[in-house]
């Protein structure tokens, strides 16, 4: 059996934008085209905030974003989620501006995905705040994904 992964929108955001100027900023870039390559070996999961929020900015690039998920199963956003969403702003602590945020991690808590894979590293994929998030999610009564980059996955099948 696949392992699942929730694809955070920074997933599709990085996949489909043109190349940065930036060196750093385009390396993800490819990282994520790499992994994107072989997310066969995953069972992808989005949810309704990842289109929601693929569906901002330009017109084309959002086009992209939609074309790129297409088929991917979408999990629901239930009241479990939210509540886990409310208690990560307020325990973690999570500033209010990433309530989106919460809600991601909570989804793919609540759902029992594997990974949430992601290239915010500010509010999801954050060293300091990873250990809090996972301890929280278990005192609420659900394992947490693992949150990791496109970049810790391929280095992990790399290096099993």
């Amino acid at each position: 059996m696949k392992p699942t992964a929730y694809i955070e929108t920074t997933i599709p955001s990085y996949l489909m934008a043109w190349p940065s100027r930036d060196i750093v900023r385009a390396g993800e870039q490819q990282v994520t085209r790499d992994w994107w390559d072989r997310r066969a070996e995953y069972e992808l999961r989005v949810s309704s905030l990842v289109l929601l929020e693929c569906q901002a900015g330009d017109a084309q690039a959002a086009a992209d974003r939609l074309t790129a998920l297409e088929g991917v199963p979408v999990l629901a956003q239930t009241p479990e989620a939210e509540t886990l969403a409310t208690m990560l702003l307020k325990e973690v602590p999570l500033p209010p501006k990433a309530a989106n945020d919460a809600l991601h991690i909570a989804v793919a808590a609540v759902n029992g995905i594997a990974y949430l894979v992601t290239w915010n590293c500010t509010h999801i994929a954050n060293a300091t705040l990873r250990p809090q998030i996972e301890t929280l999610c278990r005192r609420a009564g659900y394992e947490p994904p693992v949150i990791c980059t496109p970049r810790e996955l391929l280095d992990a099948e790399k290096n099993p």
